[in-house]
């Protein structure tokens, strides 16, 4: 089979204006970036304001191998699919950041014939709104330490400043630095460090805005230090949410763009799961609703992570009504997860596949206690034999979950009509939403909530120094704020080497961080990094362009 890129350079897109037609969108509201990507005049809303909204699908997966399990690809499948079923339909995807495009992972727009084009563009500057979160972002690092500088008005203290600045690669070499050294006119020196732009709070911020005044005032809330008489100072503050709004004006609307397939599908935000909430923005996710009678989203990594939070902290805050959950499942991750090798899983294996779906078993245990349908989609592999397709399917059956085979990446729409026919069924049934905790519990019930029933954890442990902080925050009046968990994608545990469904382990809190504006606290388990690094051989190596201006190595 061809690879991504040779299948994305040979498709013939059509226009934008067409795009936007099909998706109901008035050519008014269209601000096209070339032929083939635009973003959408917000004050579209005002016209849709009135039209129901329609059924909301989360896409999710088990716990994933380096390469990723295809949420991407069967979200993407999935809409195409339902669209040959006639159905008015949408998707809504995250933007892709540069850290895994030039890392490790590659990009992420789908894949195989179940992709969004234009491929490269997506998964590069794309329509500038990375380059702008990291722009607002730094912006307020560099005026702290300006009014630092200026004779400190708001009395910061340098050794207690929480904002970081970023950048949208991976680069370990900025997670802990010292700035302003050698000369007084160079600033105050003090240490600083980076997160990579899409683990900051201003791309949360960005995400679950409702509109750009919203943005604003989350941002002016948004903690950025601490005085020396240990008082919050605030965004607002430095009185620069006006400027802020202005770098983000143009970043807060919706990206238009389109499958292989031709059917509309929004881009836009884009936090890591891993480490931040995981979801696209809510912006993007209420306009398909209004646009569309299905509505296609993914949540990243495993639903121990994208999930969770796209039902705890996402639907909550956007009075979002999810209506079906698919699960996506391969063998190879299976077969992980049963302790096979990662250079063995394109092999056939029952016995491996057997031990793994433990793995499977729990994911769909955890998203059971929101009380939304649920089905499994097996996203095929050209590797995956007859006998184990059936032996997944017969074991989902004995589960009492339905599970399609989908082969989206193979051959598109038509791969993935099976599930599309049984997410429309799912949509009939009936759905009772809810969050799987309340709002006024204090954070470590929250916390602790989450990792027994989405984690099966026994408990939870805390270093000191998180402790001292979930206190603060408690007695700051901070308490009913949801929790987002940072943790390995790669287990359950905040051990990325217990695989399967691990047992008798307990979730090890090392810090806490408040990000006000977004209305949720950032809870760090484990070893995980806010600012990855790049591999030995970083993708980077393999990228290029010939002379002919198609870009190679992209996936």
């Amino acid at each position: 089979m061809k690879k991504d890129i040779e299948i994305a350079n040979e498709n013939v897109m059509e226009d934008i204006e067409r795009i936007a037609d099909k998706a109901g969108i008035n050519q008014k509201y269209l601000e096209k970036y070339g032929n083939y990507k635009a973003k959408i005049d917000p004050a579209i809303n005002k016209v849709l304001e009135d039209k129901p909204e329609g059924n909301l699908i989360l896409v999710t997966a088990i716990n994933p191998t380096k390469a990723g399990e295809g949420k991407s690809t069967t979200t993407v499948s999935l809409t195409d699919g339902l669209a040959l079923l006639k159905k008015r339909v949408m998707g809504c995807l995250r933007e892709p950041s540069m850290g895994p495009v030039f890392g490790l992972k590659g990009g992420a727009a789908g894949g195989g014939y179940a992709q969004v084009m234009p491929m490269v563009d997506i998964n590069l500057h794309f329509t500038g709104d990375m380059h702008a979160i990291t722009a607002c972002n730094n912006l307020v690092s560099a005026i702290i330490d300006n009014s630092i500088y200026q004779g400190n008005p708001l009395n910061i203290d340098p050794e207690r400043i929480v904002w970081k600045r970023c950048l949208d690669i991976n680069d370990r070499t900025l997670r802990d630095i010292t700035i302003a050294q050698n000369k007084k006119s160079n600033g105050v020196e003090r240490r600083d460090h980076f997160a990579i732009t899409v683990a900051t709070e201003t791309m949360a911020v960005l995400c679950l805005a409702k509109d750009l005044n919203d943005f604003e005032k989350r941002m002016n809330e948004c903690v950025v230090a601490y005085t020396y008489n240990d008082e919050e100072v605030k965004i607002k503050d430095l009185n620069i949410g006006g400027s802020l709004s202005v770098l983000m004006r143009d970043a807060l609307k919706p990206n238009l763009v389109q499958t292989l397939e031709h059917n509309p599908i929004l881009i836009h935000g884009g936090p890591f799961a891993n480490i931040a909430h995981g979801c696209n923005s809510l912006i993007a996710t209420k306009l398909a609703l209004k646009l569309a009678d299905y509505v296609v989203t993914e949540a990243g990594f495993g639903s121990d992570l994208g999930a969770e939070k796209f039902l705890d902290i996402k639907c909550r805050y956007g009075g979002l009504d999810p209506k079906a959950i698919v699960i996506v499942a391969t063998c190879r991750s299976l077969k992980l997860n049963g302790g096979i090798a990662p250079e063995l899983i394109d092999e056939k294996n029952i016995e491996g596949l057997t031990k793994g779906i433990v793995n499977l078993d729990k994911h769909i245990d955890s998203m059971q206690h929101y009380g939304v349908p649920i089905c499994v989609a097996i996203n095929r592999y050209l590797s995956d034999t007859d006998e184990e397709i059936a032996y997944l399917k017969e074991w989902c059956r004995n589960r009492g979950v339905k599970a399609i085979v989908c082969e989206g990446y193979e051959h598109g729409g038509q791969g993935a009509v099976e599930l599309a026919q049984e997410v429309v069924a799912m949509c009939n049934q009936p759905s009772n939403y809810q969050p799987l905790y309340p709002l006024d519990i204090s954070l470590k019930e929250k916390i602790a909530i989450i990792a027994k029933e989405i984690y099966g954890a026994d408990g939870v442990e805390y270093k000191d120094e998180a402790l001292t902080k979930i206190d603060r925050y408690e007695k700051e009046g901070k308490g009913n704020l949801a929790v987002c968990i940072a943790k390995t994608q790669n287990s359950l545990s905040d051990n990325a080497h217990l695989l399967g469904r691990p047992q008798n382990f307990l979730i090890h809190v090392k810090d806490v961080s408040l990000s006000n504006g977004a209305g949720f606290v950032v809870v760090y388990t484990g070893n995980i990094l806010t600012m990855p690094g790049l591999p030995k051989n970083p993708n980077a190596l393999d990228i290029g362009i010939d002379d002919q201006g198609e870009v190679y190595g992209l996936f």
